[in-house]
């Protein structure tokens, strides 16, 4: 080796070596401190996942988002409120706006089994059910009903 080889060489070794030797202690100050158990404690999963049909009775009290309880039922508006407005209130993809008289009216004049099957179908864009796949068909005709009402 020539001195210009060995110069470029201990000029390679410092630029690329020097980091590889220094990061090391930099990066181990970035573990929290604690015991290996403590350690292995946070990074346990957090929470759980319970599923339709799964014996969850040893699970936590409380709902997961956006569960509801079984037994309350929803009515016509809080199913509106909750899942038609978004669409029924903008107009998006040509859907009827909540309470125009004009636009509802070729759409009621069909009658209510079409548009209960519109309903639970889905018609163009408007995806089945409405995207409330929890809902009751008794909650569903009530949102239907309230929107139809509404729009008389």
């Amino acid at each position: 080796m020539n001195g210009s080889s060995l110069l470029k060489f201990w000029v390679f070794a410092a630029v690329f070596g020097m980091p590889v030797l220094v990061t090391p202690p930099l990066l181990a100050t970035v573990v929290p401190p604690g015991t290996h158990d403590e350690i292995r404690d946070r990074m346990e999963p957090f929470g759980s996942l319970c599923r339709t049909g799964d014996d969850c009775s040893g699970a936590g009290s409380g709902q997961a988002a956006g569960a509801r309880n079984a037994s309350a039922t929803l009515t016509g508006e809080q199913v509106y409120s909750q899942f038609c407005f978004a669409c029924h209130t903008t107009g998006i993809s040509e859907s009827p706006i909540f309470g125009d008289v004009q636009a509802w009216a070729p759409r009621i004049a069909k009658g209510v089994d079409v548009l209960w099957e519109n309903t639970t179908g889905g018609l163009g864009l408007m995806p089945i059910r409405g995207t409330c796949m929890n809902c009751s068909d008794d909650e569903l005709r009530a949102a239907m009903d309230y929107i139809i009402d509404r729009a008389k």
